[in-house]
Order: structure tokens, then sequence, then C-alpha cells
């Protein structure tokens, strides 16, 4: 279980209280070269009206870079143009819509080199394909982090949908989501044709505390493998919460999939983290934290959030400044690490970024 080339992925959320709200979905490549940002992933339109049960949301951005780009899925999750001239109709409706599709749906979030993130108003979720898998016959680790993360979200969807209406004590289940999530992957990449990949997962879902005496925001967070959830308080630059890393050995992190004997629902780590509005969320890929110190990414989130010096708060540009940040590191042959300081601890020779 090899680790995967790095990829940056950083999703920066606030916690607001709910209000008449806009939805909007942005994405574009910004000016610095290969960085994609945007504010909400890709979502069908009634799931992007789906009001949560939760009194609060999400204020979204995220940014991503890979060092390479991402490969198509196969068939049958994404469908290929006819290459007949004599039935040329034959699939240019599916043709012509280069969307991914599982089981008639099309697939949530999006995909970042091997990697997947989805951000919506009351989950985030940033899975780290191995990026190994693409020299193994029918490797595909961005399909697995993709699927995972996509059936992950319909689990987390599914529940809005049903305990909305339910007692105001019932809570969500992040951990049988992403089991039932894990499952379905399995499934899915295992017919009609096998493809092979593994991924490590974390997730945030935004819920409240009912026990309170007065409804507060709860954050459930699961983690499986190295990537990172962070929850940092701006004003004051404290780190009220983060994830720990799981490790089978150094630099082979626990990861679901092909091979791996890890499972959610043995491995799987979920912690409950009382917040409050204007706290800040990170989900983030080891392409963040192999490369930044935690007073770093604290003190990158702090002076963005103050650049625009007018009280407004833009999660976008909070994500963008991390990922470069990052970036500037892991390009560096000779910038000090995290990743290097725990390299040198296992007695191997290694400078520069993660």
């Amino acid at each position: 279980m090899p680790r995967c080339i790095p990829v940056t992925a950083s999703l920066s959320v606030s916690i607001r209280r709910s209000t008449q709200q806009l939805y909007l979905q942005r994405r574009w490549v910004s000016s610095d070269s290969l960085i994609s940002q945007g504010t909400k992933t890709p979502s069908p339109p009634a799931v992007s009206g789906l009001k949560p049960k939760t009194p609060y949301y999400f204020d979204t951005g995220y940014a991503l870079y890979a060092k390479r780009p991402s490969r198509p899925f196969p068939p049958p999750f994404l469908s290929i143009p006819s290459g007949s001239f004599s039935d040329p109709l034959s699939t240019h409706n599916k043709s012509r819509d280069r969307r991914p599709y599982v089981n008639g749906e099309v697939i949530r979030g999006i995909t970042n080199g091997d990697d997947a993130v989805l951000v919506s108003e009351n989950f985030i979720g940033a899975n780290d394909g191995v990026g190994a898998w693409a020299q193994k016959p029918r490797g595909h680790a961005a399909l697995w982090s993709r699927l995972i993360l996509h059936f992950w979200a319909l689990e987390a969807e599914r529940d809005s949908k049903v305990t909305s209406t339910a007692a105001s004590s019932s809570q969500p289940d992040p951990i049988a989501y992403l089991q039932t999530a894990y499952e379905r992957t399995v499934e899915a990449t295992s017919t009609p044709s096998e493809w092979k990949g593994t991924t490590t997962a974390c997730g945030a879902q935004l819920h409240h505390n009912s026990d309170e005496p007065t409804t507060e925001p709860m954050l459930f967070v699961t983690n499986l493998g190295d990537s990172q959830v962070m929850v940092i308080r701006p004003q004051s630059q404290d780190i009220l919460y983060k994830t720990t890393e799981q490790w089978h050995w150094f630099d082979c992190p626990r990861q679901l999939g092909t091979n791996s004997p890890d499972t959610p629902r043995a491995n799987a780590v979920m912690d409950k983290v009382n917040i409050r509005e204007g706290d800040v969320v990170l989900a983030m890929s080891d392409g963040v934290v192999d490369n930044l110190w935690e007073h770093e990414i604290s003190q990158s989130v702090h002076d963005s959030m103050q650049d625009r010096g007018n009280g407004s708060v833009d999660m976008l540009h909070v994500a963008g400044e991390l990922v470069r940040a990052a970036r500037k590191i892991a390009e560096d042959p000779y910038a000090e690490s995290p990743f290097m300081e725990r390299a040198i601890e296992e007695g191997l020779a290694m400078e520069g970024g993660g």
C-alpha cells in the first residue's frame, strides 16, 4: 500500500446560522496556474435545494492542486462517444454528457489527480487516492476515492431527508454511512469490470447539539488514514481540534480498497466536536499537512481572513492561500517540512517538502 503522489486539497468552511440563502456554484482555474478553486462542488438541483435539519450551514470554499492531471473514468462510469459513422446517433446523447455516472446518478464531488473532494452546505470530505495504482493493471485510485465520497455523501443526504422530521435528539452515524459507501464502491468496481485502488477518507458533517439550552452547532468528524480535519477559531488562532493520522507504518496510511485489511467499521474514528458560529473547519489531504505545520496552517487562515479588512470573509480566498503556501513548500527541494521531519525520525535521509 504505497504512498500517493502528493496532491494538495484544501476545503475551508466557516460556520454560519441559516438565513435565506442564494445557492451558487462556482469553479474556475485561478490566475495561479493549475490551482482550481470553487465554492461548492456540483450537485443535482434537488440536493442543492434540500433544507438541512440543522439551523447552521457551511460557508464554503475549496482549492485544489495536482502534480498530474486526473485520468478519465472508464466505462460504464463515463460513456465514450460512438465511433460508428453508420450509426452516428447511437450514443449521441450520452457522448455529449461528460459527467461520470454510477447507478444512473451523477457522481458527486470532483476529482483532483487521484484525490476526490466534495463540498456542500452540511458535509465536506477529502479522500486521498493512492496514485501508485496507476502503474498497476486495472488500477484506478481516482475512481475509488471519488466513488467512496459519492456514496458517503448519498448516505448523508439520505440521513437529512429521513431524520429531518424525526426527534430532535436523533444524530447522524457517519461511520455507518462510510461503511455503506465502502461496500457499494466494492460492488461498483467489481462488475461488470474490476477496477483496483485504495484511498484514505476524511469528512465532517454539520449537525447541532440539541442537549444544550440553546441549539449550538456540532461537528461529526470521521477519519481513516492520514488526511486531516482541523477546526480553528480564527479570532484567537486557537486550534480546537484535529484528527489523528492513522498509519500501518511510516508513509503507509490506513486506506480503503483493494488488498487493504482496513474497513470503516473496524478502523474509522468518529469524534463529536462542539463548535461556534464563525469557527473555521478545514478538510485537507496530506499535500497540505505534509508541508505545513499546524501553526503555519492556523496563521495562514488568520492572515487570509484579515486580508479584506472590511469585515467580510471569503472562504474561497482562505482555501486558495492555504494551497499556495503548501505548494510553495512542496516544490522547494531545500524546505523544511513536517514530512521531512517524520522521515528523519524514521532514519531516512530526506529534505524538502512532502
